[in-house]
């Protein structure tokens, strides 16, 4: 019998919060003897370190022990029972100027992850972190706190990514993200993919351990430990803190709810579905509201980046309905217009419109998984159109957009990833009418890897900008999205490699587009 998810509801019956909080590692520890580190045959902070979940007065500080990430348990090469886990964060990288010492525990229920969440800290502020497990010391990570809720900032810098198929080329990009300046990154999902790795570009993997699908909880932990070993991966993490979300891969490719892509026993899915959210969040810098229960985790929260920006994280795998007409491409689905059709579920909608009567913000960005605007296949009359995106959900796409606009958002911007190639595009009223208005912009950020090279321009892009008039940009190349913004506009450059499957490709900005504040839709 394999290693089986620990739910919430176990972890807060270790004796109360405070042992809850040290069995979670998210709360600290005072005896200097207890859960002392065991001799470790390796690095233990083999998967790096990361920052996450950035507040005006903190952030979550993350690192899993894992002398030998690629064990077959799943566990890490790490022994059965808790370790006590040292941490520092400093003014200055080295830590001279220390603002907090503190300890929490590691615990084999959570693959000896751990997130503490610190608190108390300065606002707009730069940090240094560093964590000690016994002799060993882990690499310095760089974190930033964002400005106090009541101020407005004079702009802020962040990319965002997603789409990072191990196999599918090198993780040059995030070399590239690293040397940025930037004040966070946001993540839009698959961060990994489930599938199993037999070959890459790299050369053979032959050990059998990655060669089946991501079923289990101890597979995912082998393929997060797969991926999170690549050195890129590590510097973007350690250099700045990241907000973090799913998409389908990080389960199984385009589930819906509990409703797997194919035809399967629900009870295996949904015991794959808790197994797929623990092993997120053990290598996932993420706040103990995030901690799954069982198949189940409140992934959708807002952050704010004081008045200038408010990201609403959604979720729009875990509650909605299933595809129309399956999941893939159509040309005459009426289901997908039905008005009770729903990608974000009731309950997340209405606290998205509620989030839009309230924000102050004058930038309302919505990180947003499977793309929003209308991605027509065919430049004749009708569309043809996926399933698995908003075009599938037509009726709430259409009532988001108009409660934006009607609840005055000022400024609604879509960041969004899934696709494996660039977009700049207008976000439509209705979008069987491309005379009607223009209530915001979406931006679609490719892959880091995922699909190889790509092309810059390619026949799939050209049959779109023609067939979508509000389609203001196409490129398929690989890479992330820079975003600048400040009081008076948006700018996001569309930073893009010529190659990924060999290592050492350069990265330029291969287009910019604006949007300006109080002038919905995109400028190129």
């Amino acid at each position: 019998m394999g290693i089986r998810p620990v739910s919430r509801r176990q972890l807060l019956g270790f004796g109360g919060a405070g042992a809850a909080a040290l069995m979670l590692g998210t709360g600290e520890w005072g005896s200097a003897s207890a859960y002392a580190a065991p001799p470790m045959k390796g690095n233990p902070f083999s998967l790096g370190v990361a920052s996450g979940e950035p507040r005006s007065d903190g952030v979550v500080l993350w690192t899993r022990l894992a002398p030998d990430p690629f064990a077959q348990d799943g566990m890490g090469g790490m022994p059965a029972r808790p370790v006590r886990v040292h941490y520092e964060l400093a003014h200055d990288e080295r830590f001279r100027r220390v603002v907090r010492r503190g300890s929490v525990v590691a615990t084999p229920e959570l693959a000896h992850s751990v997130h503490p969440e610190i608190h108390g800290l300065r606002p707009d502020r730069e940090y240094y972190y560093r964590f000690r497990a016994g002799a060993d010391v882990s690499p310095v990570g760089r974190t930033r706190t964002t400005p106090p809720p009541w101020t407005t900032p004079k702009d802020l810098t962040f990319a965002f990514a997603s789409c990072q198929a191990w196999q599918d080329g090198f993780y040059t990009a995030y070399e590239h993200m690293a040397e940025e300046d930037l004040d966070l990154v946001v993540h839009l999902g698959d961060y990994l993919y489930e599938y199993g790795v037999k070959s890459n570009r790299r050369g053979v993997t032959t050990d059998p351990g990655f060669h089946t699908e991501t079923l289990d909880l101890a597979r995912y932990r082998l393929q997060y430990g797969l991926y999170k070993s690549e050195a890129p991966l590590q510097q973007a993490h350690a250099r700045f803190p990241w907000i973090m979300t799913f998409d389908d891969h990080e389960v199984e490719n385009n589930w819906a709810d509990d409703i797997p892509e194919k035809d399967q026993d629900p009870k295996l899915f949904v015991e794959r579905r808790a197994a797929a959210f623990q092993a997120l969040y053990e290598h996932a810098p993420l706040r103990r509201a995030q901690l799954p229960d069982g198949p189940d985790v409140q992934m959708y929260r807002r952050l704010s980046y004081g008045r200038l920006a408010d990201f609403t994280m959604l979720d729009t795998r875990q509650y909605r309905d299933d595809q129309p007409c399956g999941d893939g491409i159509s040309a005459d689905c009426a289901d997908r217009f039905a008005p009770d059709r729903s990608l974000l579920g009731a309950r997340q909608r209405d606290w998205v419109l509620r989030g839009f009567s309230r924000s102050t913000a004058r930038w309302q960005v919505l990180g947003n998984q499977a793309p929003m605007g209308q991605t027509d296949h065919d430049p004749g009359p009708g569309a043809t159109v996926w399933m698995d995106p908003w075009d599938g959900y037509v009726a709430e796409r259409n009532r988001l957009l108009a409660e934006a606009d009607t609840r005055g958002v000022r400024n609604l911007v879509v960041i969004t990833g899934d696709r494996h190639q660039n977009y700049a595009w207008d976000l439509k009223s209705d979008f069987a009418d491309p005379a009607s208005a223009t209530v915001g912009a979406e931006f679609v950020g490719t892959s880091i890897t995922s699909g190889g090279d790509g092309a810059d321009m390619t026949a799939e892009g050209t049959k779109f900008l023609a067939a979508n008039p509000h389609m203001k940009f196409f490129n398929g190349q690989r890479g992330y999205v820079r975003v600048n913004v400040d009081r008076e506009r948006w700018t996001s450059d569309f930073r893009v490699l010529p190659y990924v499957t060999r290592p050492g490709a350069p990265i330029s900005t291969r287009a910019s587009a604006v949007v300006e504040d109080g002038v919905p839709g995109v400028q190129v």
